[in-house]
């Protein structure tokens, strides 16, 4: 009876903000906080999946624009991870995601960089176009850099997409660790614990030789690996791969 209430509720509350948002965007479009108060309003849904959203380590953000990178679990993510994007952010997400109905428009209208995934030379392209953005706008760029959702599989390998971004605007990056949703999120149980978010120290990427990103590449995620880890021990959880579960 809970999950059937939860889902007509969260049903009920996702048309209508969405709705709002739509109208409100529509005035004022590509605004520089417009992903920050998109970004509140889902993010409030995560207490109605029961959750209590942590924040660490605000204290490690530098006052300037900076490229963020989380990792990308899950369709949850749209009401946890984006309690942790703050003021002057925007993100870069799939240009396709212009063309969903209602939420795509919000998306788009809020001012987040789309890119066509499917051509290397947009994408390639839209490096340079973050860049210039945060460069000439001021603002942080925040990216997911697994390129997809992890899906409980762990933090999968790291494209270097966002560390060519962080060089070319010559900003630092910010890694942000998220303890694992996979298969903790129950529509019928009123509790579903709590889910921490930590800015891990700034990461300075000093040249844009691909040996060098490559590498750096696999320094931050480590980072965040053992960060996560850290978390989902703290919070009683150890989350099992979905191939480990299907040998099992």
């Amino acid at each position: 009876m809970l999950a059937i209430l939860r889902t007509l509720l969260l049903g009920v509350f996702f048309i209508l903000s969405t709705a709002f948002l739509l109208l409100y965007l529509i005035v004022r479009p590509f605004q520089r906080n417009n992903v920050h108060m998109v970004a509140r309003v889902y993010g409030s849904f995560a207490k109605m999946l029961g959750l209590e959203i942590v924040i660490r380590g605000q204290e490690r953000i530098v006052d300037e624009p900076v490229v963020y990178i989380g990792n990308h679990q899950n369709t949850w993510d749209i009401f946890t991870a984006s309690n942790g994007v703050r003021k002057g952010t925007v993100s870069v997400g799939k240009k396709s995601l212009k063309w969903m109905p209602f939420f795509g428009q919000v998306y788009w209208l809020s001012g987040n960089i789309l890119i066509d995934r499917a051509n290397k030379t947009k994408a390639h392209g839209t490096i340079g176009q973050a860049a210039q953005k945060i460069r000439d706008k001021k603002i942080s760029v925040w990216l997911f850099p697994e390129g997809t959702r992890s899906r409980g599989r762990g933090l999968m390998k790291f494209k270097t997409g966002a560390f060519y971004t962080a060089f070319m605007a010559g900003v630092p990056m910010v890694p942000v660790a998220i303890s694992s949703t996979h298969d903790r999120i129950k529509m019928n149980r009123w509790n579903n614990g709590k889910v921490v978010i930590e800015y891990l120290d700034p990461v300075t990427i000093e040249s844009d030789e691909k040996q060098y990103i490559r590498q750096k590449a696999e320094e931050v995620r480590e980072i965040m690996a053992k960060k996560i880890d850290e978390l989902n021990t703290e919070l009683g959880y150890i989350p099992q791969s979905e191939e480990t579960v299907q040998k099992g």
